[in-house]
């Protein structure tokens, strides 16, 4: 039978410096022995000098622990991928049970050992938990993202459960932050969650997101867009940004010196001319769909792979289930990051948006 192994980082060396080689054999105890016949020195990092597995190397087929499946006399197929997991001490902050729990990240070459350290160092802020945030906060959470922050204002109420997959029923009535608060930690209690149960305005923006690495934007109205896109620009703020409504979802990402919202939508819709979720209703699902997309993103600046959103809006329609992807260059005339800003400082949006206070109180989640 021949396998395919992917190496860890910290074996490279011994397999002339690649991620993943083959190997043959019909049990685990064969693949690794031929292991080390190919590239000596592999199999004595696996195993005791008594041919026993080592109690700090964890060792995966088909993404399933090889312990629990017969370790050295595990039965391996043609084709099967075996993972090799060295246990990380001695610096790397990663607990044994957290090696098992992020073990299909760790096996990934894109994520590796080294991008699980660089989520466990993150600091990543959203912004409502409500239909977008809560999906995205229970994804980077279950990620390993290690200090999240939750900024709402809000309760949970009744309406919300259709779609804010964060909160239960016996949470309604109970403060949002600290209803994420619990659902977060039961789904990751490796991880850290620091509620910020504020309304976001000019005089408390810059603070709470000075705190954090990553902007995820869950909230739905204009006045906290425009607000949290400034303040992630002269902040250096990478922003992810999301909106649902009905059957239609829309996602991006604004990089600092690429773009913001206000290039993209240089001013607010007249009140009344877009109507709220409240007013027209949205698929639940819709918010799951665009909350996962905004997760991934996150995820993928803080690991440095991929290609993001940035200067691109992804524009999803569910009735057709059409996906469409826009260029959205940055505008050179942008009040705020463009090449001659009029704008320095955070303002209070909300008369700009030519809502009063009351009606749309900044921080709001959808």
């Amino acid at each position: 039978m021949v396998v395919q192994v992917l190496v860890p980082s910290a074996l490279r060396s011994l397999t002339r410096n690649q991620a993943r080689v083959e190997a043959r054999g019909t049990t685990l105890r064969e693949v690794i022995g031929d292991l080390e016949a190919q590239y000596p020195g592999v199999g004595t990092r696996l195993c005791n000098a008594d041919g026993s597995l080592r109690q700090f190397v964890n060792v995966f087929i088909n993404g399933e622990d090889a312990r629990r499946l017969g370790g050295l006399d595990a039965a391996v197929v043609d084709g099967a991928e075996v993972g090799i997991m060295p246990a990380m001490a001695g610096g790397s902050g990663f607990t044994p049970d957290e090696v098992v729990r992020y073990s299909r990240h760790i096996l990934m070459p894109e994520v590796g050992s080294a991008g699980q350290r660089k989520l466990k160092n993150a600091k990543v802020l959203v912004i409502g938990a409500g239909g977008l945030g809560s999906p995205a906060a229970l994804y980077l959470a279950a990620a390993g993202v290690g200090t999240i922050g939750i900024v709402d204002f809000d309760d949970v109420d009744l309406s919300n459960l259709q779609r804010q997959i964060l909160h239960h029923t016996h949470d309604v009535g109970r403060p949002k932050v600290l209803s994420a608060k619990d659902g977060l930690y039961d789904i990751n209690p490796f991880v850290t969650v620091i509620p910020h149960q504020i309304v976001l305005d000019s005089s408390n923006a810059q603070e709470v997101i000075s705190q954090y690495d990553i902007v995820v934007n869950g909230c739905d109205n204009f006045a906290t867009r425009y607000l949290l896109s400034d303040v992630a620009f002269w902040g250096k703020k990478p922003l992810v940004d999301g909106s649902i409504l009905r059957f239609d979802g829309q996602a991006t990402v604004f990089l600092p010196g690429r773009g913001c919202y206000r290039c993209l939508f240089p001013v607010p819709p007249p009140p009344g001319e877009v109507p709220s979720c409240a007013e027209a209703g949205v698929l639940g699902m819709m918010t799951g769909l665009v909350g996962s997309v905004q997760a991934i993103e996150a995820v993928k600046l803080i690991l440095g792979i991929g290609e993001s959103l940035a200067g691109k809006l992804l524009v999803v329609d569910a009735l057709t289930m059409d996906f469409r992807t826009m260029r959205t260059p940055r505008d050179p005339h942008c009040p705020v990051c463009g090449d001659h800003p009029t704008i320095f400082e955070p303002i209070d949006y909300v008369q700009f948006c030519g809502a009063p206070h009351a009606e749309v109180p900044t921080g709001a989640s959808a």
